[in-house]
């Protein structure tokens, strides 16, 4: 009966950890888009950082800020993503997500 109810388990959790991920998703890429706005600001001493279809903006700056922008919010998306699925599995004792392979 233990088996089968921890099979139930593993099964439903998945599922209950999707409105968790979204949340901490969310949460970690307002974090980030601040901590992109500070270090542009001190990388450039500029407040916007430029858009690819600045027409000013020469191409090593556009792709530098890309770098710095994309670096930081696959941090910490890594990291709530993380963070979250091991206070679930200490919470409850099960890995939140079914499969071994990755998000993308």
């Amino acid at each position: 009966m233990a088996k089968k109810n921890n099979k139930q388990k593993k099964l439903k959790l998945p599922l209950a950890y999707k409105p968790l991920g979204f949340a901490l998703g969310w949460a970690s890429g307002a974090l980030a888009g601040v901590a992109f706005r500070k270090t542009w600001m001190a990388i450039r001493n500029e407040e916007d950082a430029p858009d690819a279809l600045d027409r000013e903006r020469g191409w090593g700056e556009i792709l530098l800020a890309a770098a710095v922008q994309g670096a930081l919010f696959a941090v910490a998306r890594s990291l709530a993503d993380r963070t979250g699925a091991k206070a679930i599995e200490r919470k409850t004792g099960v890995w939140p997500v079914a499969d071994q392979g990755g998000r993308d």
